[in-house]
C-alpha cells in the first residue's frame, strides 16, 4: 500500500511530529503543502471556483475533516462550487460508493451525508453488503424501494465509472485529497508529511485551500 494512504486512512494523521509553522493562506508552497496538475482538469461550476473532494466514508480522516470543511465551505460562500467523489476501494467498500451516488442521484446527499459517517464512525455500522446499507436507508426513513431501483440504476453506475476515471486524472493516491480549480491538490497528508502533527493538518490544510481558491480567483480577472 502506499505509505501516504496508509498514513491517511489507516493510521492516525501524525503523533507528536515536530514543531509546525502553519501554511500561509497567501503563499502555501508548491511541492509541499500543494501540487499542480501537470494537465488541468475540466470543471463546470461557472464563475465559482470548483472544489472537489476525495474521500471514502470509512476513511477517519475523512470523518474529522468534514465538520471542518463544511464551516470552510459556508465561509468561503459564492466564491466556490463544492462537489464530492467517494473514491473506489476494493469490492469491500463498494457498497458505501453506491450508498454515496444513490443519495446524490436522489437529491438526498447534503440531508443524510452526515449521517452515513456517524452511522460508520459512532454507531459503527460496517455498509459493508448491500443490505447492510438498503436497511440503514429504510431506518434512515428513505423509501425501500425507491433507495435499491437508484442503488442497481444505470446512472449509478455510470456515476462509478465516472469516480474511477477521475481518481486517474486527478492522479489520487490517498484520501481525504482536494482538488481546486482542476489545477491543485492539497490535502492533510500532504501536510502532516510537511510537519503537521494532528488537527494542524487539517486546518493547515484549509488554510491551502485558502489561498489556492484565491490563486485561482485571481487568475480569472
Amino acid at each position: 500500500m502506499n505509505p501516504l494512504r496508509r498514513l491517511i486512512c489507516c493510521s492516525a494523521l501524525a503523533a507528536a511530529m515536530p514543531g509546525f509553522a502553519a501554511a500561509s493562506p497567501a503563499s502555501p508552497k508548491e511541492g509541499t503543502e500543494y501540487l499542480t496538475l501537470p494537465e488541468a482538469q475540466p470543471t463546470d461550476s461557472g464563475r465559482r471556483i470548483e472544489v472537489l473532494e476525495f474521500f471514502a466514508y470509512y476513511c477517519p480522516h475523512c470523518y474529522a475533516l468534514e465538520p471542518q470543511l463544511a464551516n470552510w465551505v459556508r465561509r468561503q460562500g459564492e466564491n466556490i462550487a463544492l462537489r464530492r467523489v467517494h473514491v473506489p476501494a476494493g469490492a469491500a467498500v463498494m457498497p458505501q460508493q453506491r450508498l454515496f451516488f444513490t443519495l446524490e442521484s436522489l437529491g438526498l446527499l447534503e440531508q443524510y451525508h452526515g449521517q452515513v459517517f456517524n452511522a460508520m464512525h459512532v454507531e459503527r455500522q460496517r455498509f459493508a453488503q448491500d443490505e447492510q446499507v438498503f436497511d440503514w436507508a429504510s431506518r434512515a426513513g428513505i423509501d425501500r424501494a425507491r433507495f435499491i431501483d437508484a442503488y442497481r440504476s444505470f446512472g449509478v453506475q455510470a456515476k462509478l465509472r465516472r469516480a474511477q476515471a477521475m481518481m486517474e486524472a486527478y492522479r489520487i493516491t490517498h484520501w481525504p485529497m482536494i482538488a481546486v480549480d482542476g489545477r491543485f491538490l492539497t490535502s492533510p497528508g500532504m501536510l502532516a508529511e510537511a510537519g503537521a502533527a494532528g488537527d494542524a493538518a487539517l486546518a493547515g490544510t484549509l488554510q491551502v485551500m485558502d489561498g489556492l481558491v484565491a490563486r485561482a480567483k485571481a487568475a480569472r480577472t
